[in-house]
């Protein structure tokens, strides 16, 4: 499997190529960065902290060698220009960029309607099983039980909530069969009045250098049920996506999750 990591010089992107470095069944082809990065023209090894490999960073996705996938942990503008290359190219995607608003969303989807693409907010086995139990959840535990997601970050994440709540929240309201948008409080402040029945609450801390804590709350009179994930390094969502990458080679075009990487569906 050969593999391009774009944002190859951000957080995700340094543990990326390690994992991929350090992977059997995966070899690195490529590694972009926004033009006018400092990363441009560097060897991604070294600026991953490992040897040399050989790979000068890129400033374009179209400069890099011919590969069977990308790993796209940038922003959303970076990923819509990134995912189009992929389509012309015939490539494979792994998305673990989050942030999209609406229009983006449905753009993404339009360009990527013939690949084969995973996205998911979170790559990490443990946070996707506790989606699962989450969803498992919320069809037992009724609205009698107050729902909240609470989750905290490092202090330079630029999105909120995480993806990962939002996964949250969702795989909560799918467990309940309502509709998430209908039902999703994501602030509140002054007199808010009494807590509306049936709604997900949704706090947020961000702060030093947190990898990622998210927890899904169910609230009743009697007793209160928490499904907890904490993350210690980044390096479980890298290995996640890598994970992802080899799972998605010989599947046909769609959009699939990390659900269906680890058969949870």
């Amino acid at each position: 499997m050969r593999v391009i990591i774009s944002g190859a010089s951000g957080r995700m992107g340094t543990m990326l190529v390690r994992t991929v470095a350090q992977a059997k069944d995966a070899t690195l082809v490529g590694a972009t960065e926004r033009e006018g990065s400092s990363a441009v023209g560097q060897d991604v090894g070294l600026l991953a902290g490992i040897p040399a490999l050989d790979i000068q960073v890129c400033d374009s996705l179209a400069a890099c060698d011919e590969a069977d996938v990308l790993i796209d942990f940038t922003a959303p503008e970076a990923c819509l220009n990134h995912a189009k290359v992929v389509a012309e190219k015939s490539m494979a995607m792994v998305i673990g960029t989050t942030g999209f608003d609406a229009n983006q969303q449905a753009e993404l989807d339009a360009i990527l309607k013939h690949t084969p693409t995973v996205v998911a907010a979170n790559y990490s086995v443990g946070v996707n099983l506790a989606l699962n139990l989450i969803q498992q959840a919320a069809a037992v535990l009724n609205t009698d039980y107050d729902a909240e997601i609470y989750e905290a970050h490092h202090k330079h994440k630029v999105d909120a909530p995480s993806g990962t709540a939002l996964a949250m929240g969702k795989a909560l309201a799918a467990g309940r069969d309502v509709n998430f948008d209908d039902v999703a409080v994501y602030s509140r402040e002054g007199i808010t009045g009494a807590r509306e029945v049936g709604t997900i609450g949704f706090s947020v801390v961000r702060g030093g250098n947190i990898v990622g804590d998210h927890k899904a709350m169910f609230i009743a009179d009697e007793e209160r049920i928490e499904i907890n994930h904490f993350a210690s390094d980044r390096m479980v969502f890298a290995k996640g996506a890598v994970r992802a990458a080899s799972w998605l080679i010989d599947k046909p075009a769609g959009r699939y999750d990390m659900q269906d990487v680890l058969g949870l569906k």
